[in-house]
C-alpha cells in the first residue's frame, strides 16, 4: 500500500518518520519544502500537492496544526477521492469536523478514519505511540498494519469521530495534569522541600501521572520543552469544551483551565512552550523552579516493538 503524509511538523515528521523506518512506500508533503527535502533524502517520494497524494496514493494521512488548515487540504484532496482511497485524519480536530470532512470522502466512494495519536512527541519519534482509531470495522483492518509501523498500542474506538472525542478528552486530563504538577512543585519549594526528593515522593506515590513522570522532568531541567506550545493546548481544550458543551455537560474545571491558559498565552506569548505555565506561579512568588539531574528533552528509552490492538476489557 502506498501512504502519502501530509504535515511533517513535530509529531507528523516523526510518524512519518515510523513509517519511512519500517519500509511503507511514503510520499510525504509540507509547505516547508527543506522538511520533504529531509525525507527525500532518505527514501520518501516527494509530493507536489494534496491531490496528486490522494490521486496517487491508497491512502493520504494529514496531520495538521488546525482543523481549518485540514479543511483546505481536503478541498484540495476531495476531487482525486474514489473507491478504494482512504483519507486518515491524525490531527486533533473537533469530532463534528471529522464528520463532516470524512462524509465528503465517504460519499464519494472512499474511506475515512480520525487516528490521532497520545503518548508525547518522545514516544512518536520511536514508534510507540498510541494512535485512536474511529472508523468501520472493515477500513480499520486494512488500515491496521501500518498503524502498527507508527504505533505501538491501536485502539479501533467505534465510529468515525469516536477517536477524536477520545483524544480532547485524554488532553484535557494531561492538562489537568500538567497545572496540577505545577502547583505541586511551586508549593513544594515553598514549603521548604527539595524538588529533586519531591519529584521521587510524587513518582512513587498515589499522585504520579504520566505528566509528572515526563513533563515534571524538563520543568526541574528548566528546559520547559515537550514540542508543545501553549495556543495547542488552548485549542485542544477548547475543543473539549465544545464536545462537553454539545452533551449539556457543565464542566466547572476546564473553563478555569481555559482562563489560566488565556493568562498565560497573554503574558507569554501563543507560541511560549506549554509547560512553562509554571512561570504565572515562578512570577507570582519568586521561586525558580529547577533542580539539578533532569533531562532538557524527554527520550524515550523503551526499544521500538511491533505494534498491536488494544482490546476494551469486557469485550
Amino acid at each position: 500500500m502506498k501512504v502519502g503524509f501530509i504535515g511533517l511538523g513535530n509529531v507528523g515528521g516523526k510518524l512519518s518518520g515510523s513509517l519511512l523506518r519500517n519500509g511503507v512506500d511514503l510520499m510525504v508533503h509540507d509547505l516547508n519544502a527543506e522538511l520533504v527535502d529531509t525525507f527525500v533524502a532518505k527514501g520518501a517520494a516527494r509530493g507536489e500537492s494534496p491531490a496528486q497524494m490522494m490521486r496517487e496514493c491508497d491512502a493520504v494521512i494529514t496531520c495538521l496544526p488546525s482543523p481549518a488548515t485540514s479543511d483546505a487540504v481536503m478541498r484540495e484532496m476531495l476531487p482525486e477521492v474514489g473507491p478504494g482511497k482512504i483519507w486518515m485524519e491524525m490531527s486533533t480536530t473537533d469530532e463534528a469536523e471529522a464528520k463532516r470532512l470524512g462524509a465528503l470522502v465517504i460519499e464519494k466512494g472512499g474511506a475515512a478514519v480520525d487516528c490521532p495519536v497520545s503518548g508525547g512527541c518522545h514516544r512518536a519519534d520511536t514508534g510507540n505511540i498510541s494512535i485512536f482509531a474511529g472508523c468501520d470495522r472493515e477500513t480499520f483492518e486494512r488500515i491496521l498494519p501500518f498503524l502498527t509501523k507508527m504505533g505501538r498500542r491501536i485502539l479501533h474506538t467505534g465510529d468515525l469521530g469516536s477517536a477524536s472525542v477520545l483524544k480532547v478528552i485524554t488532553n484535557y486530563l494531561a492538562t489537568a495534569n500538567l497545572i496540577t504538577c505545577c502547583e505541586a512543585l511551586v508549593t513544594a519549594k515553598a514549603a521548604g522541600m527539595d524538588l529533586n526528593t519531591t519529584y521521587e515522593a510524587l513518582k512513587i506515590s498515589s499522585g504520579t501521572s504520566f505528566v509528572h513522570e515526563t513533563e515534571s522532568q524538563v520543568i526541574l531541567n528548566g528546559s520547559r520543552d515537550i514540542c508543545f506550545t501553549m495556543d495547542l493546548v488552548k485549542k485542544d481544550i477548547g475543543l473539549f469544551q465544545e464536545v462537553a458543551d454539545r452533551a449539556d455537560v457543565p464542566l466547572e474545571m476546564n473553563p478555569l483551565m481555559m482562563k489560566i491558559f488565556d493568562d498565560g498565552i497573554e503574558r507569554y506569548g501563543p507560541r511560549e512552550l506549554s509547560p512553562n505555565i509554571i512561570r504565572r506561579l515562578e512570577d507570582s512568588t519568586g521561586l525558580d523552579i529547577r533542580a539539578s539531574g533532569f533531562p532538557p528533552e524527554m527520550v524515550d528509552d523503551e526499544p521500538e516493538e511491533p505494534g498491536y490492538e488494544v482490546i476494551p476489557q469486557g469485550r
